[in-house]
């Protein structure tokens, strides 16, 4: 028993391989350099839900469930279809810039006379434009000049408000300079009309378009024969009418120039605007 000591004793006072310091040193390296790549590293959600998909389909699963990078719970993927990125649509609401040379080429289908029209009434309602109280839009055969109910008439009254009036004063010197049939279209929300005045939406609708019609010939700069009034009442909404936010979108009058050339014609390019639906 005393010689199985003395062994004990010599065993444990034996020092360690002198390669094992370098071994254990080298393996902390190792761990942290993979560390520091893990760090770095982006994880690709959609390719890595798609491999998971593909593993399941594989073992014969019917769905995975898994944590994305971030820990959240990732959504159920069905064995019988991939999950693909959807085509990112940042740039649908975004307004187009026109290039002239284009137009008049006849590249976009859209004629130099439109663009000539947008771009004068860009520049000379800058400022309502900024503001909301209109919009000006167009497409292939209209340029729409498009009036906020909020800034252009009273709750259920069809008189144009005072400050509106040298606004469309300020469009009748634009359209003064373009041919083009003028038609100037009210429109209301779904919300029945109570009024004494006007029996209905269409009356109401019909009466702000004609108050319109009468600023824009007044002054017989733009001729009488050019211009049509229309009340359209609730119909072609821009939003549906289930809140107030776009009931009042939808409340609007909209002046539309059909098929517009203007007189010298503009050679600067023409400002971004808005498409038409």
């Amino acid at each position: 028993m005393e010689l199985v000591r003395k062994k004990n004793k010599l065993r444990l006072r034996s020092p360690s391989p002198a390669w094992i310091v370098t071994f254990a040193d080298l393996a902390t390296l190792l761990l942290t350099f993979f560390i520091l790549l893990l760090s770095f590293a982006e994880m690709d959600v959609d390719k890595y839900r798609a491999m998971a998909n593909s593993m399941a389909v594989a073992f014969g699963s019917d769905n995975v469930v898994g944590e994305d990078v971030g820990g959240s719970p990732l959504t159920l993927i069905e064995a019988d279809s991939v999950s693909l990125p959807e085509p990112a649509d940042t740039m649908a609401d975004q307004p187009e810039f026109i290039d002239e040379q284009a137009q008049s080429s006849g590249e976009t289908g859209i004629s130099a006379g439109i663009v000539d029209l947008a771009s004068r009434m860009i520049r000379e309602l800058e400022n309502e434009v900024a503001s909301g109280a209109l919009s000006i839009n167009y497409d292939g055969s209209q340029v729409v000049i498009r009036f906020s109910e909020e800034a252009t008439f009273r709750s259920g009254d069809a008189a144009i408000k005072s400050e509106m009036i040298p606004i469309i004063e300020r469009v009748v010197g634009v359209l003064a300079d373009c041919k083009g049939d003028v038609l100037v279209s009210g429109y209301t929300d779904d919300r029945p009309i109570a009024s004494n005045r006007y029996r209905s939406n269409w009356d109401l609708s019909a009466a702000r378009a004609v108050s319109v019609v009468h600023e824009l010939v007044m002054n017989r700069q733009v001729p009488a024969e050019r211009v049509v009034a229309a009340g359209r009442a609730e119909t072609n909404p821009l939003a549906p009418n289930d809140s107030d936010e776009n009931r009042a979108r939808n409340r609007r009058v909209e002046i539309a120039i059909r098929d517009p050339e203007c007189v010298g014609q503009d050679t600067d390019q023409a400002q971004p605007v808005d498409i038409l639906p």
